[in-house]
């Protein structure tokens, strides 16, 4: 295998020993690596050219009507960032984005469990209607193919393929990102994102065509992700770590950013489980558990079982203002 192996999702299509072949690739590629290239997914190019473009639309706002919907607005860490405004590990990240996750009602009861302060509606700029359509097709494609990987892996892993299903179902918790990263000059903090693991199940990341600054940690050293045309750069998150005692491992990634007069549009979506669900532990065959170290141990980064948890955890630390302003007894 390549440091960044690629696989084909129409393998698993074809049945039999392709799809066996594809399980069995899939499962060493998140075993040994953490982070593939998938294609034959399916997802149309028009899609993608459509969802690039609307991101662009808008990035290209006046900065007005950006900042009216800044993050620091919504208690439920929805809307937009500006540039300098997200943390990884006390740093500040170089990029911009907004923030869209599942859109549902704000939960009023103040018994209810601290991670249900995430549930609540989005911030959708007024001068850019298209938005909300384009995203809400989008959220529509990606969570039918997360649904799809994650009955493969259960199946790799010698489980039932409804073994995640219950985690899912009703409300599952999904996330997408619109982000820009600014080029930076060489005397510039590069840090577009800093190293970091994403702390749900899956993650599926759209870069723009040509564009890199993604590594990945691979076996002691940064690797670049080189793009792939057509193809979603494919990460497990922590809760993975966690179903698998460790056999499957979440990657620790970062963006760096590109050198000045240049810009990089990344869409990554994050596909998770109820906000209180559990994640099931895989019951792994003896020949797979065997080669489970058990999850990481980071007393700086103590792993979650529950997927609220363990979210509201990292967005309270890369969202330093939201915290302050919404929810002081939490910090």
């Amino acid at each position: 295998m390549s440091k960044v192996p690629v696989l084909d999702l129409r393998e698993a299509d074809a049945g039999g020993d392709a799809a066996a072949a594809f399980r069995r690739r899939l499962r060493e590629a998140t075993h040994e690596v953490g982070v593939f290239h998938l294609i034959g997914h399916g997802i149309p190019v028009e899609s993608m050219t459509e969802l690039f473009s609307t991101a662009r639309q808008f990035f290209a706002l006046p900065e007005h009507a950006k900042l009216a919907l800044e993050m620091s607005n919504s208690p439920h860490f929805r809307g937009y960032t500006r540039a300098g405004g997200e943390y990884t590990r006390g740093e500040q990240d170089q990029r911009e984005q907004i923030d869209l996750a599942a859109e549902r009602p704000a939960v009023s009861d103040p018994g209810a469990p601290a991670y249900l302060r995430l549930e609540g509606p989005n911030q959708w700029p007024t001068e850019l209607p298209g938005l909300k359509p384009v995203i809400a097709d989008w959220d529509r494609r990606l969570s039918a193919l997360g649904h799809r990987l994650l009955r493969e892996w259960a199946v790799a892993l010698g489980g039932a393929p409804d073994l995640f299903d219950a985690a899912f179902a009703e409300a599952p918790s999904t996330l997408i990102k619109l982000v820009r990263y600014p080029g930076r000059s060489a005397g510039e903090a590069r840090q577009g994102v800093g190293a970091h693991k994403d702390p749900g199940v899956l993650t599926l990341l759209l870069v723009e065509p040509g564009k890199g600054g993604l590594e990945a940690e691979i076996d002691g050293e940064w690797v670049a992700v080189e793009p792939v045309d057509g193809a979603f750069v494919v990460n497990i998150g922590e809760l993975l770590e966690v179903a698998t005692n460790g056999y499957l491992k979440a990657t620790m990634h970062r963006v760096v950013s590109p050198a000045v007069g240049a810009e990089r549009l990344s869409v990554p979506y994050f596909f998770n489980p109820r906000l209180d669900s559990a994640v099931p532990l895989v019951p792994l065959p003896p020949e797979l558990a065997a080669r489970a170290p058990g999850v990481t141990q980071d007393p700086a980064n103590v792993i979650s079982g529950v997927f609220g948890d363990n979210v509201l955890k990292a967005r309270l630390r890369a969202h330093p203002d939201v915290a302050a302003r919404h929810h002081p007894d939490l910090v």
